[in-house]
């Protein structure tokens, strides 16, 4: 537990840093002169460069374990923001943002691979991804409005110093806080012993294998994962550019800490957890294009509420993607498979902003989201995942 609680830490101040620029990149690209075109890009090319990534953190996790990727990221992370307080010109921030990207692909595979092989069994491991968004959500329900009052305290530069600083000093705690070779020991010794002392196999139906056979994933189970990224990413270039957001900074963050606190509230539904991942899946996904056609016809629910709704329903979809993937893969394969997750959100968080950059004088942005979404779900291969509606 006590690696997990360490684990959560680190994904807190990795989201925090994230979140926290979310509300103030965009003005400060437009105070670099940046175009809103060119500030999708911006945006687009930081999860573009995830890619590679997370292609070499799949193997590398599988092969060397997560210790080493989730120090470096953290730290290298943090020296790269140095360099963003200092930027003068919009393409040095698209270089800036596109190491960035490459350096923090390596965070979540690896912590998300570390969760799943410390889980007893299958509940306890959908328990920890749960946990895994709760920790994301909580970051960002206070990062938004962090960001944006340290840019209006602080300025620009500060602020992206203060976030590079405190990646640092986190890197340094994980060298000291992550136990890994130890913890997995221990957790192979106790279920050897469980073997011992229960020859019919009664416990080793519950705990996870390294050799279980997992099912085959279809790449298609990926375009969900990805057309929500897409989504969240054509929010989150939306937001900052409205009226309202661009007279006061301070409001941006509030819009975004509204979606955080929607997620919030979904994911302290505890009692979600026993319905089966898939479900959750496909219902918070039917949910979240809804909300965002009803924004592209201007629906007369007031817009906060409409963030609020767009929160919970990530709430529910992105713990119950993470828990379906580590509930049909083998333990062995925790890191390619989460990595493929990863490089889903990273092409879509890459799509969403150009897209919308490109498009929003045409065509309603949030249209586009609802398109998306909705086309991923009709090509969602369901005889494929055959799981109770009950987690047992």
């Amino acid at each position: 537990m006590r690696t997990a609680i360490w684990l959560y830490l680190f994904m807190f101040v990795a989201f925090f840093d994230l979140h926290a620029q979310y509300p103030i990149l965009s003005p400060f690209a437009l105070s670099l002169g940046a175009a809103p075109s060119f500030i999708g890009l911006i945006m687009g090319v930081y999860s573009l460069t995830h890619l590679p990534g997370n292609l070499i953190a799949g193997y590398g996790v599988d092969k060397y374990g997560s210790k080493l990727f989730i120090v470096a990221s953290l730290i290298v992370a943090g020296i790269i923001l140095l360099f963003q307080s200092n930027v003068k010109d919009p393409w040095h921030l698209l270089y800036i943002r596109s190491i960035s990207g490459f350096v923090l692909a390596f965070l979540s595979p690896a912590c998300l691979s570390l969760l799943a092989r410390i889980a007893r069994d299958r509940i306890h491991q959908s328990k920890l991804m749960a946990g895994n968004g709760l920790v994301h959500t909580l970051a960002s329900v206070v990062s938004p409005a962090a960001g944006a009052v340290l840019v209006a305290k602080i300025g620009f530069t500060t602020a992206f110093s203060v976030l590079g600083w405190i990646l640092i000093i986190t890197g340094i705690l994980a060298i000291f806080g992550v136990k890994e070779k130890e913890l997995l020991a221990h957790k192979e010794d106790k279920m050897s012993s469980k073997a011992i002392l229960d020859p019919h196999g009664h416990h080793a139906a519950q705990d996870i294998k390294d050799d279980d056979a997992g099912i085959s994933i279809p790449w298609l189970f990926f375009l969900i994962p990805m057309a929500l990224s897409c989504s969240q990413g054509i929010l989150f270039f939306e937001l900052p550019l409205m009226k309202s957001a661009r007279e006061s900074i301070l409001t941006s963050g509030v819009f975004f800490t509204l979606v955080s606190l929607g997620a919030l509230l979904s994911i302290s539904f505890w009692f979600l957890n026993k319905i089966s991942p898939f479900l959750r899946t496909i219902g918070g996904s039917i949910g979240l294009a809804a909300v965002f056609f009803g924004l592209a016809i201007q629906w007369p629910i007031p817009l906060t509420v409409s963030l609020f709704l767009i929160g919970m329903a990530k709430g529910v979809i992105y713990p119950a993607l993470a828990a379906l993937l580590a509930s049909i893969t083998s333990s062995s394969r925790y890191g390619r498979v989460f990595s493929l997750l990863s490089i889903s959100y990273s092409v879509g968080a890459f799509i969403g902003p150009m897209m919308a950059g490109q498009l929003r004088d045409h065509i309603s942005s949030y249209f586009i989201a609802f398109f998306i979404l909705m086309l991923a779900l009709s090509l969602l291969p369901l005889r494929t995942f055959k799981s109770p509606l009950i987690t047992s």
